[in-house]
């Protein structure tokens, strides 16, 4: 298969999408997530994302001559809305689900999905999802029809602790999480490993908060000032963790930050208006400053187009890569026949050209995973949401590396 992104992202950005030929049909991928509130900074760039990468794939002559068009379904980050706007989704011709941001909302869609097809046989749909990293999705609660491209929470925190017991200045840990299932996860598995692997590390705080609804977290900088931690972990995302940051650097709160998702839409900002030059760490699938040159020149075009929110999410590019290859392999966009593709595929990751494969027995994919500190930037690297402060990598593990056994009892179609 052709490498879609590095070869046709430049030519994209100057000349814009090539016309859809008459002939052509149209493979409909819904994109469901925030798009208002509180995570809707969030929502819009994964909207970006995909609509960039339709519009790359496109211009190279689309998917088995087929055109790829995204549209955006607001969600406002609740289950129940979800699920209205994927049937709409459904209704209206589309066949492939993506959504990340909420793991209590991916876990509806996965049931939902599941039972669709179920009812549906020969209209299937299938939910790609980029972000929801509960480990239930890929373990109690598994689907053929679900294919997960974000490392879960235990394979992030295996990284993160596996960092963390070798800094020896790490004595206190104080925890914050959002409260529903993501948040949950993340606090328990940060706790039963750090209890493993580092015993002298004392527990001092384990907080969870309403999900994007907190609008001053100076009440909860409070606690972790006055709890005497040294560290924080945290699972926030989107305007959870812009905000927490913002009321640190506000107090001084003098600490390291351990974080899932401190790179996106407004976390870079907050982090160097509040000066924690190399004190906010993130584990995931990818930076921009890794000096690989295909993800670089792709890089380079999507933030020229995007110029109000550059951030990079390299597991969407991950993720529609892989799909493109298993449609192009099945000669196909209807699930049924290219899902099967997508199983045990391996791959070469956007960020840095490492393999993945994606393992059939659960579909969760494994990747290098990547921890990193944010600071200045040398001229030529990417900095983030024009802030002069960028990513640089402290530590790379091989995909290889970050297995951990599924209790997925998989239920194949037939």
């Amino acid at each position: 298969m052709r490498k879609l992104f590095a070869t046709t992202a430049v030519a994209l950005t100057v000349f814009g999408a090539a016309a859809v030929p008459a002939s052509a049909d149209t493979v409909k991928i819904a994109f469901v997530d925030p798009l208002s509130g509180g995570a809707a900074s969030v929502g819009q760039m994964g909207l970006n994302h995909l609509k960039f990468i339709a519009d790359t794939v496109n211009a190279a002559g689309g998917v088995n001559g087929d055109m790829l068009e995204v549209t955006g379904y607001d969600n406002q980050v609740n289950a129940q809305t979800s699920l209205v706007q994927v049937q709409k989704a459904i209704d209206e011709g589309a066949k492939i689900i993506f959504q990340g941001n909420g793991s209590s909302v991916g876990i509806a869609i996965e049931e939902f999905v599941t039972k669709y097809n179920s009812r549906n046989p020969g209209a299937h749909i299938l939910y790609m999802n980029y972000a929801a990293v509960d480990p239930a999705m890929t373990n109690e609660k598994c689907s053929y029809w679900h294919f997960a491209f974000d490392a879960n929470v235990t394979i992030k925190m295996e990284a993160m602790t596996n960092f963390i017991k070798d800094q020896p200045e790490v004595k206190k840990v104080y925890l914050i999480d959002q409260d529903y299932s993501f948040g949950h996860a993340v606090a328990d598995t940060a706790v039963s490993m750090l209890k493993e692997k580092r015993p002298d590390i004392e527990i001092v705080g384990n907080e969870f908060h309403p999900l994007v609804k907190i609008t001053d977290f100076a009440p909860y900088v409070a606690k972790i000032k006055a709890s005497g931690a040294d560290t924080v972990i945290t699972g926030n995302w989107g305007q959870d963790f812009a905000l927490l940051i913002k009321a640190a650097g506000q107090a001084g709160l003098d600490v390291k930050w351990f974080t899932y998702y401190a790179g996106a839409a407004g976390g870079p900002t907050a982090i160097k208006q509040a000066g924690l030059d190399g004190k906010v760490f993130q584990v995931n699938e990818g930076i921009a400053n890794l000096n690989y040159g295909p993800a670089m020149e792709t890089t380079k075009a999507y933030t020229e187009r995007y110029k109000d929110a550059p951030t990079m999410f390299p597991r969407v590019f991950n993720a529609m890569d892989m799909m493109v290859k298993a449609m192009e392999e099945a000669k196909s966009s209807d699930p049924a026949d290219f899902a099967p593709k997508l199983e045990g595929m391996t791959f070469q990751s956007f960020s840095n050209g490492g393999e993945m494969f994606m393992r059939a027995d659960d579909h969760q994919l494994f990747q290098p995973i990547i921890i990193s500190a944010i600071g200045p930037v040398e001229s030529g690297q990417v900095d983030e949401e024009n802030t002069g402060w960028g990513w640089k990598s402290v530590g790379e593990i091989a995909a290889k590396d970050t297995i951990v056994p599924t209790t997925c009892d998989m239920k194949r179609p037939g």
